[in-house]
């Protein structure tokens, strides 16, 4: 086994790069040896932290022979030019989802990473998450039967947490379709074979200040027969994580003291302007920047609300815990022991892929087919009928 750490760059200091900083800064798997961010607070903060300096811009991060990989955390609408410069440089690619915002630009993607023969993967998305991975193992053990149904539901602040512009801009990649979605999708459909074959939806859009969707439901139909609602309100006044065992996305216990408290921060700002401010306020580097949540000792496992798969012998509960199996007779938790690092899972298939020649199952083809039900959400919610998205592949590997 080659244990020589995997030289990693990182495009973008903002909030993606925050959540993955514990796993990325202690991970062994991993070096930190460049960064580029154009906020001059956040570079500084990198080149305290990792002893290394910034880079000047992107094309000079893919340039510096010293990084292997780029862990690409950028806005939303930068990500297509971005893993394409990064592959045209052979360098491997992390990019955060969504892949992108279009069918073409993930097409391009995977065409450039394929002709460069470097790796492409997307993520994070909470299919990683060992208690998902650990409920698809139980599916493909055969043990349960065929899935037939599955629920995810999710209610949180998403909506009125500080964003800038671009960020309340459906046509920017902004709202709760791009940056939610992706996780339900990837999730239902890691668990009921990656092929969807219909899509009807609702989203909604209850905010006018806030003028990007907010929330959706969506019934998925599966090639096997297989179907899936999914539904998110990111206008939070319930919580979902009380339905968690008290546990948030993030694997951590919940204050229920905080209720509200994304309204009343936000409440702070009176124009956009004040609002982006607000946001940057704690960034990574900036004043109110407190640093990440420690990486040990890690209790619970991270998850996207309460998720069931109904199954022709039991129904599946993943849980921060891990797996509950309600069968005909009995209810047992499969449990799993807590996380070394939060999401290890995502390091495990990015440095297995290039150091072992492990197949990718967040790859580029993966995520396009994720990004094409959450683009058929909101063609069905638009055009008030059933859509069919295209370039569905199946959970191979």
């Amino acid at each position: 086994m080659n244990a020589t750490p995997l030289r990693l760059g990182i495009a973008g200091l903002g909030r993606a790069f925050t959540l993955m900083l514990p796993t990325l800064a202690n991970d062994p798997r991993l070096q930190l040896v460049a960064a580029f961010d154009p906020q001059p607070l956040a570079c500084a903060q990198f080149e305290r932290d990792f002893g290394v300096r910034c880079d000047a811009s992107f094309e000079a991060l893919c340039a510096n022979p010293n990084v292997q990989a780029i862990y690409i955390a950028t806005p939303h609408p930068l990500h297509a030019a971005q893993v394409a410069m990064a592959a045209a440089h052979g360098k491997h690619v992390m990019v955060e989802k969504p892949m992108a915002l279009t069918l073409d630009e993930c097409t391009h993607m995977i065409d450039a990473t394929t002709r460069a023969g470097v790796v492409l993967m997307v993520g994070h998305s909470h299919s990683f998450n060992a208690p998902i991975l650990k409920t698809r193992q139980l599916i493909q053990s055969g043990a349960f039967g065929a899935v037939r149904m599955i629920h995810a539901l999710n209610y949180t602040d998403f909506l009125y947490r500080p964003r800038r512009p671009e960020e309340l801009d459906t046509q920017a990649g902004g709202g709760v379709i791009f940056s939610q979605a992706a996780h339900q999708i990837d999730i239902v459909r890691l668990l009921g074979g990656g092929m969807v074959t219909s899509v009807m939806a609702h989203t909604g859009a209850w905010d006018a200040a806030r003028p990007t969707e907010g929330a959706y439901s969506a019934l998925l139909g599966f090639a096997s027969g297989a179907f899936a609602s999914l539904s998110y309100s990111g206008y939070g006044h319930f919580d979902s994580d009380r339905w968690m065992d008290g546990i948030g996305e993030l694997g951590q216990t919940k204050n229920w003291a905080d209720h509200g408290s994304a309204r009343r921060r936000l409440a702070q700002a009176t124009t956009p302007t004040e609002e982006t401010a607000l946001k940057a306020a704690r960034n990574y580097g900036a004043a109110q920047w407190t640093g990440p949540t420690p990486p040990s000792p890690v209790v619970h496992h991270q998850h996207f609300g309460p998720l069931i798969v109904s199954c022709d012998h039991a129904d599946l509960r993943p849980t921060p815990q891990g797996v509950w199996i309600d069968g005909h007779s009995d209810v047992t938790l499969d449990a799993l022991a807590p996380p070394v690092l939060p999401r290890s899972e995502v390091v495990d298939e990015f440095y297995n892929a290039i150091r072992h020649g492990h197949p990718v199952l967040h790859s580029g083809a993966w995520a396009r087919a994720t990004t094409a039900v959450s683009l058929a959400i909101l063609a069905s919610a638009r055009q008030g009928h059933m859509c069919i998205p295209p370039h569905q592949v199946p959970a191979e590997h």
